[in-house]
């Protein structure tokens, strides 16, 4: 250790007391780390399971051409996804370029006309209000296409309302959606026990509804997935979880198979489906990452309880608290001013192995109503499963911390963000 602190204090721009603090909180939290190593492990081998059924070998890497007929490497992919997320079919494509996107093509390719959708986790993440017609005018959205949406706000206690939800669901609801990450608004993310309950909650209404999770930011927090506990349809993003830090780009879409047709029906065309789509050659790295998320996560995890920690000693409002049991990789804090929220971004910026000299500025960002800043220095751009750090500028100025490809890194990352909200007489 004391090699580590000379090596951070003298080269890296880190104060001893800055150190201290933070190792005084990594020893305080250092007994929750066990718990998140088993889910690790459980996780590890499951994966490992289904690449050995799939019998995955370097014939799976290779390139196709064109349309991507017949590629035999995108077939395993997704037979992998489907054997760890324990469903029919699955859609992991090079061509869905985020979260939003994964979850914009299973929305559009699922409801018609006259349906209704409702969430039930409150609003959805900021880059959805334009997809559903919440904001926007005559972009294609939902709204557009005469799909109803309705919402229901979590009960104080962080749990889903369902004597609401049920006053909600009417004859024309189609679809019931948890968003289970925080987000951008101020809650904990959604248990597999919480989803769970929702979902039989909503099938002994009416059996037919599709239950629907954004599972991004979520995977492998647990031994169990949504779709292990009643969700019909799921889908993510592989810049974050699932890709491991790997991935160079995509989504997923996993679920029952009805449900995926009609979705690779709006990722390419009716007819089409998922049957072309050229991977760019990605294979290898979407399986490779796969393999590696779950101890990817895992140090992201323990990087969210320490940021959590440390900035619970030095008197900040934290969601979660640093003890609890976590079902995404976000640590919020609140930090109640837009120089501190600034200032926490600029420190993690400067931890960033890539682009570590550019300052994070705020500034509009397509997809969200309020400017935005965000600092990620990652070798993959915008994949948060890296250490990141974004938040709007508005009230109560919330950042939401999130990722590291090593757990040091994200421990390095809190020590930079503490350091520069010190040296800017914000802390």
């Amino acid at each position: 250790m004391e090699m580590t602190k000379k090596l951070v204090t003298e080269h890296l721009g880190i104060s001893p007391e800055v150190f201290d603090m933070v190792s005084r909180a990594e020893e305080a939290i250092r007994p929750c780390y066990e718990r998140l190593d088993d889910i690790m492990t459980y996780n590890q081998y499951k994966i490992l399971a289904a690449f050995q059924k799939n019998s995955i070998s370097d014939r799976h890497f290779a390139w196709n051409t064109g349309y991507g007929y017949d590629d035999a490497g995108r077939e395993a992919v997704e037979n992998v996804y489907s054997d760890i997320f324990h469903t029919e079919s699955s859609l992991v494509r090079t061509q869905i370029v985020n979260g939003t996107h994964a979850l914009t093509i299973t929305l559009i390719g699922i409801l018609r006309p006259g349906d209704e959708m409702i969430y039930c986790t409150g609003g959805p993440y900021d880059t959805l209000e334009e997809v559903i017609g919440i904001r926007g005018e005559g972009k294609g959205s939902l709204k557009d296409y005469g799909i109803k949406y309705k919402e229901v706000e979590l009960r104080p206690d962080g749990n889903i309302d369902l004597a609401k939800l049920k006053e909600t669901i009417g004859p024309d609801t189609k679809m019931v959606c948890i968003q289970r990450a925080t987000g951008y608004s101020r809650r904990k993310a959604m248990t597999i026990s919480q989803i769970k309950e929702c979902f039989d909650f909503v099938k002994n209404i009416n059996k037919d509804i599709i239950c629907m999770t954004d599972n991004c930011y979520g995977e492998f927090l647990d031994t169990q997935e949504p779709t292990d506990v009643g969700a019909d349809i799921m889908a993510g993003s592989l810049i974050k979880n699932p890709g491991g830090g790997l991935a160079l780009s995509g989504g997923y879409v996993t679920g029952r198979e009805d449900l995926v047709e009609n979705v690779s029906y709006r990722l390419t065309s009716p007819a089409l489906g998922g049957e072309c789509g050229l991977t760019f050659g990605q294979n290898r790295t979407v399986l490779q990452g796969m393999f590696l998320a779950p101890r990817t996560v895992n140090g992201a995890v323990k990087g969210a309880m320490l940021c959590g920690k440390v900035f619970e000693q030095l008197g900040y409002e934290v969601l979660p608290s640093p003890e609890e049991a976590r079902n995404d990789i976000v640590q919020t804090v609140t930090l109640k001013t837009p120089e501190k929220l600034t200032a926490f971004c600029e420190g993690i910026q400067k931890a960033a192995p890539i682009d570590s000299n550019i300052t994070p500025i705020p500034s509009d960002t397509a997809g969200y109503e309020d400017k935005v800043i965000m600092a990620a220095g990652a070798f993959v751009q915008g994949a948060t499963l890296e250490l990141s750090a974004d938040g709007p500028l508005r009230e109560p100025y919330n950042v939401y911390f999130q990722g590291g490809l090593t757990y040091e890194h994200s421990k390095f990352g809190v020590m930079m963000a503490v350091q520069t909200m010190k040296d800017k007489g914000v802390l």
